[in-house]
């Protein structure tokens, strides 16, 4: 009977391909960690975008400032009531 099992996942490292160890976990070594950092920080990795990015030109921050602009007037208005009323 065979009293050492392997594991049924061995986690490989994703630069290099060797198994890794704990310590770097999910890579095998300190070298490997460092060169997938610097590829983060070289933009080589990049998450693809699509045309929902296109909303971020600041057409959003117009109309929160006109929401803010109604609300001013709105508390400006109370206020002018408030005054009359005294």
């Amino acid at each position: 009977m065979d009293t050492t099992t392997k594991p049924a996942y061995l986690p490989k490292c994703s630069i290099c391909g060797a198994a890794t160890v704990a310590a770097f976990r999910p890579f095998c070594s300190r070298r490997c960690s460092d060169v997938d950092l610097a590829r983060w920080l070289s933009g080589s990795y990049a998450i693809a975008g699509g045309s929902n990015d296109a909303d971020e030109d600041g057409d959003d921050a117009q109309a929160g400032s006109m929401v803010g602009d109604s609300a001013s007037r709105r508390y400006s208005s109370d206020d002018d009531q408030n005054s009359n009323s005294t």
